[in-house]
């Protein structure tokens, strides 16, 4: 059965870095997209980047600062967020994408403090 974990979210202070890993228990190379999401206390899930073969895609709101890379020989899908915001903040999933079936993480907290 496959499986993704999210780690790497943490507190971080307004203009620092973190790095986010989705480690799929399969090979990360079985999904047609994989991408994060996040969502803030009271607001929706949001799409915040994806990854499709050498394709990627960001939100306009994170454009410039986030990138997302795959690594298949450690099965995992990498976001490297920069210049962070406080409205960055919230719990940060990753999703794989295969024919009809998707996959859910269990989320990791991004808190970041003005």
């Amino acid at each position: 059965q496959v499986q993704l974990v999210e780690s790497g979210g943490g507190l971080v202070q307004a203009g620092g870095s973190l790095r986010l890993s989705c480690a799929a228990s399969g090979s990360i190379s079985r999904f047609d997209v994989v991408g994060w999401y996040r969502q803030a206390p009271g607001n929706q899930r949001e799409w915040v980047a994806s990854i499709s073969g050498s394709t990627t895609k960001f939100a306009d709101s994170v454009k410039g600062r986030f990138a997302i890379s795959r690594d298949n020989a450690k099965s995992t899908v990498s976001l490297q967020m920069n210049s962070l915001k406080p409205e960055d903040s919230g719990v940060y999933y990753c999703a794989g994408f295969v024919l009809t079936r998707q996959y859910w993480g269990q989320g990791t907290q991004v808190t970041v403090s003005s």
